[in-house]
């Protein structure tokens, strides 16, 4: 009895001081350092190709320096710079059979400056039939790193234009599509379009802690750093007397998790699995940042993301609660939840489905590739007063329970980061 007694008298002692030591590193006056300085006016929004998100992304480098986060893949640099360009549309001609098509009637999609192409030129036919998902099957032509002539239905004509926006920011990558609205394909074509680009950078900020026994193997602790920036009306057309669009929740909320997240395992120094952490940017504008990073990981590497989004406001359980998006989709919510149990915290399955929210964040490009990349949030999506308006400053958040959802992260993770568990993969032939 005495050797049990001291037992368990040694496992309170040691939980006990585990929760002295996490409460050292993530509390409320660390939340607020870091989101104070991140949803700063004189951060302007953190609207891309701005100065305002070149000072975030400074600051996040330099959090990264501070906590002793190595550089990815060893570059010296915490920016993973890349390049979006701005395409201007000159010219675009089509014939199908020898009978010109509408120009109105064909959007093509190309990093090249000038495109030619026939029958002959190697480019597979796609479809987009009538009663398809307009919106879905038309960013699995684009995404798909293959040349496509893509018939669309002419059912979808008032969607049409709507692709346009796929040629908004091109990455200089990017495979060449045409979009045509036709209900019969060619035996024989002709496509050419003309297009100038204005070059624009970009940059994440990411850094790594090697993992000690699965270097190989990679978790992924995510949010994006990118807002809205400075606008004089709302999206309703008002004319705004505060113009700064501060993001604190969205998502300056984020970003401070993943810094708090980087300088907890880093105290810890004891994760058999490889840690990056990474802020994103431009996901406001189509979430490119993620996708660029994405692009360059094997996804079979990658055995699990947390993407952290909007946690500054409570959840509609209340405090210490948040949900996981796509959580049918894994088994990772599960076992996070597991991990916390006798904390008090829930994670619960993501109430807003008809948001489609596991598409529309981070997390998403991964996820179409097969990791259990997963977002995390406590925004009410029915019912959050200052999503996308200039009101959501840092008055607005509630820091401790910020804090509770980090130190939730934290321990709910650790049987990932040991490699003792591992989620199972998203099944992509049921993808959207």
């Amino acid at each position: 009895m005495k050797k049990i007694s001291a037992i368990l008298l040694f496992t309170l002692i040691a939980n006990f001081s585990f929760g002295q030591d996490i409460d050292k590193i993530i509390n409320a006056k660390e939340v607020e350092r870091i989101e104070r300085v991140l949803s700063a006016d004189d951060m302007q929004g953190r609207k891309p190709f701005t100065p305002g998100i070149e000072k975030a992304a400074a600051f996040i480098a330099g959090e990264f320096a501070n906590i002793g986060l190595q550089t990815l893949n060893n570059s010296g640099t915490y920016l993973q710079s890349f390049a979006m360009l701005q395409p201007k549309f000159i010219s675009a001609s089509c014939t199908f059979d020898g009978i010109q098509v509408d120009t109105r009637d064909v959007i093509v999609i190309t990093a090249k400056e000038e495109l030619k192409i026939d029958e002959r030129s190697g480019f597979e036919k796609g479809m987009i039939a009538a009663g398809a998902n307009f919106n879905t099957e038309a960013r699995k032509f684009v995404v798909s790193g293959k040349k496509y002539l893509v018939l669309v239905d002419t059912s979808f004509a008032k969607s049409f234009n709507n692709l346009t926006r796929y040629k908004s920011r091109l990455y200089s990558s990017q495979s060449d599509v045409v979009f045509v609205l036709a209900v019969k394909a060619p035996l024989a074509y002709t496509v050419e379009a003309k297009h100038t680009f204005t070059e624009q950078k970009l940059a994440n900020v990411a850094g790594v802690l090697p993992g000690k026994s699965r270097k190989n193997e990679y978790v992924i602790i995510s949010g994006h750093y990118d807002h809205l920036g400075i606008m004089g009306k709302d999206r309703q057309g008002n004319i705004l007397t505060d113009s700064i669009f501060n993001g604190a929740n969205d998502d300056a909320a984020g970003t401070t998790a993943v810094i708090m997240l980087a300088k907890y395992f880093k105290t810890l120094h004891n994760n058999e699995r490889t840690i990056i952490f990474v802020a994103f940017t431009a996901e406001e504008m189509g979430g490119f940042g993620a996708t660029y990073f994405s692009r360059q990981m094997d996804p079979e590497t990658v055995k699990a993301m947390f993407n952290i989004e909007m946690i500054g406001t409570e959840s509609k359980w209340g405090k210490n609660s948040a949900y996981i998006t796509g959580y049918e989709k894994t088994d990772m919510g599960k076992l996070l939840q597991g991990n916390l149990e006798g904390t008090g915290f829930s994670f619960y399955p993501d109430p807003y489905t008809k948001e489609n929210l596991f598409y529309r964040s981070d997390n998403a490009t991964l996820a179409r590739l097969g990791v259990p990349a997963h977002t995390i949030s406590t925004s009410k999506m029915d019912n959050e007063p200052n999503y996308h308006k200039a009101s959501d400053e840092i008055g607005t958040l509630d820091m401790e329970n910020m804090a509770m959802i980090i130190k939730a992260v934290a321990l709910s993770s650790k049987g990932i980061i040991s490699g003792k568990e591992t989620p199972s993969r998203v099944n992509t032939s049921e993808l959207n």
